[in-house]
Protein backbone atom coordinates (compact mmCIF):
# COMPACT_ATOMS: atom_id res chain seq x y z
CA UNK A 1 0.00 0.00 0.00
CA UNK A 2 1.21 3.62 -0.85
CA UNK A 3 0.52 6.80 0.72
CA UNK A 4 -0.37 9.28 -1.56
CA UNK A 5 1.10 12.11 1.14
CA UNK A 6 4.18 10.29 1.57
CA UNK A 7 7.04 11.89 -0.61
CA UNK A 8 9.07 8.91 0.31
CA UNK A 9 6.33 6.81 -1.50
CA UNK A 10 6.93 9.27 -4.55
CA UNK A 11 9.87 9.02 -4.62
CA UNK A 12 10.54 5.22 -4.00
CA UNK A 13 7.83 5.07 -7.36
CA UNK A 14 9.21 7.58 -9.23
CA UNK A 15 6.65 9.61 -9.00
CA UNK A 16 9.54 12.81 -8.37
CA UNK A 17 12.42 12.35 -10.07
CA UNK A 18 15.77 11.39 -8.34
CA UNK A 19 19.09 10.12 -8.72
CA UNK A 20 18.00 6.33 -8.37
CA UNK A 21 21.47 4.18 -8.01
CA UNK A 22 19.08 0.86 -8.00
CA UNK A 23 15.57 -0.36 -8.16
CA UNK A 24 13.79 -3.95 -8.16
CA UNK A 25 10.38 -4.89 -7.73
CA UNK A 26 10.21 -3.84 -3.39
CA UNK A 27 13.10 -0.95 -3.77
CA UNK A 28 14.27 1.90 -4.63
CA UNK A 29 18.21 3.51 -3.45
CA UNK A 30 18.74 6.97 -4.02
CA UNK A 31 21.17 9.57 -3.54
CA UNK A 32 20.19 11.69 -0.50
CA UNK A 33 18.99 15.07 -1.53
CA UNK A 34 20.45 16.41 1.71
CA UNK A 35 23.83 14.07 2.02
CA UNK A 36 25.68 13.64 5.15
CA UNK A 37 28.67 13.22 2.73
CA UNK A 38 29.20 12.43 -0.77
CA UNK A 39 27.61 8.99 -1.90
CA UNK A 40 24.92 8.83 0.43
CA UNK A 41 22.04 6.86 -0.28
CA UNK A 42 18.50 5.98 1.23
CA UNK A 43 16.87 2.16 0.33
CA UNK A 44 13.24 3.13 0.49
CA UNK A 45 10.72 0.64 0.06
CA UNK A 46 8.34 1.08 -2.52
CA UNK A 47 5.17 0.32 0.00
CA UNK A 48 4.75 2.24 2.79
CA UNK A 49 5.82 1.33 6.28
CA UNK A 50 5.94 3.84 8.77
CA UNK A 51 8.97 2.35 10.03
CA UNK A 52 10.54 -0.49 11.15
CA UNK A 53 8.09 -1.36 13.71
CA UNK A 54 5.40 -1.71 10.73
CA UNK A 55 8.08 -3.13 8.07
CA UNK A 56 6.32 -6.36 6.27
CA UNK A 57 8.68 -9.03 7.60
CA UNK A 58 9.17 -10.22 3.81
CA UNK A 59 10.45 -6.67 2.88
CA UNK A 60 12.77 -6.85 6.10
CA UNK A 61 14.44 -9.85 5.04
CA UNK A 62 15.43 -8.61 1.81
CA UNK A 63 17.06 -4.92 3.42
CA UNK A 64 19.98 -5.87 4.85
CA UNK A 65 20.99 -8.12 1.68
CA UNK A 66 20.21 -4.70 -0.49
CA UNK A 67 22.37 -2.98 1.73
CA UNK A 68 25.29 -5.43 1.86
CA UNK A 69 25.42 -5.49 -1.54
CA UNK A 70 25.22 -1.33 -2.52
CA UNK A 71 28.13 -0.88 0.11
CA UNK A 72 29.84 -3.80 -1.62
CA UNK A 73 29.82 -2.11 -5.20
CA UNK A 74 30.19 1.72 -3.33
CA UNK A 75 32.97 1.80 -1.33
CA UNK A 76 35.38 1.03 -4.19
CA UNK A 77 33.66 3.23 -6.43
CA UNK A 78 33.68 6.27 -4.25
CA UNK A 79 37.04 5.25 -2.49
CA UNK A 80 35.91 5.53 0.60
CA UNK A 81 36.74 3.82 4.34
CA UNK A 82 33.63 2.25 5.62
CA UNK A 83 30.03 2.77 6.17
CA UNK A 84 27.91 3.71 8.40
CA UNK A 85 23.95 1.91 7.60
CA UNK A 86 21.62 4.13 9.84
CA UNK A 87 17.51 3.16 10.40
CA UNK A 88 16.04 6.05 12.60
CA UNK A 89 12.43 4.60 13.72
CA UNK A 90 9.98 7.76 15.61
CA UNK A 91 11.37 11.24 16.34
CA UNK A 92 12.71 10.67 19.14
CA UNK A 93 15.00 8.43 17.51
CA UNK A 94 15.72 11.12 14.73
CA UNK A 95 13.20 9.82 12.38
CA UNK A 96 11.88 13.19 10.60
CA UNK A 97 10.33 11.24 7.50
CA UNK A 98 7.64 8.62 8.52
CA UNK A 99 8.52 5.79 5.75
CA UNK A 100 10.68 3.13 6.59
CA UNK A 101 13.96 4.29 5.04
CA UNK A 102 17.67 3.43 5.85
CA UNK A 103 20.52 5.48 5.21
CA UNK A 104 23.93 4.14 3.67
CA UNK A 105 26.48 6.74 4.64
CA UNK A 106 30.13 6.37 3.06
CA UNK A 107 33.30 7.54 5.70
CA UNK A 108 36.45 8.27 5.36
CA UNK A 109 38.80 8.53 7.62
CA UNK A 110 39.17 12.32 9.56
CA UNK A 111 35.80 13.05 7.67
CA UNK A 112 33.27 15.39 10.00
CA UNK A 113 30.31 13.49 9.32
CA UNK A 114 28.18 13.08 12.98
CA UNK A 115 27.11 9.49 12.89
CA UNK A 116 28.29 9.42 16.51
CA UNK A 117 27.51 8.90 20.28
CA UNK A 118 28.96 9.42 23.64
CA UNK A 119 29.35 5.82 25.36
CA UNK A 120 27.85 5.14 28.22
CA UNK A 121 28.20 2.45 31.14
CA UNK A 122 26.26 -0.51 31.36
CA UNK A 123 24.87 -0.36 35.10
CA UNK A 124 24.82 -3.94 36.88
CA UNK A 125 21.55 -2.21 38.03
CA UNK A 126 20.59 -2.13 34.36
CA UNK A 127 21.35 -5.18 33.20
CA UNK A 128 18.93 -6.87 35.96
CA UNK A 129 16.33 -4.72 35.14
CA UNK A 130 16.08 -5.78 31.86
CA UNK A 131 17.37 -9.49 31.74
CA UNK A 132 14.41 -9.98 34.01
CA UNK A 133 11.99 -8.40 31.77
CA UNK A 134 12.58 -10.04 28.24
Amino acid sequence: MKDVNCIFCKLANGDIPTATLYEDEDFRVILDASPAAKGHALILPKEHYRNLYDLDEEVAKKVMPLAKKMIKKMTPLLECDGYNVVQNNEESAGQSVFHFHMHLIPRKKGDKVGVTWKMGELKDEDVKDILERI
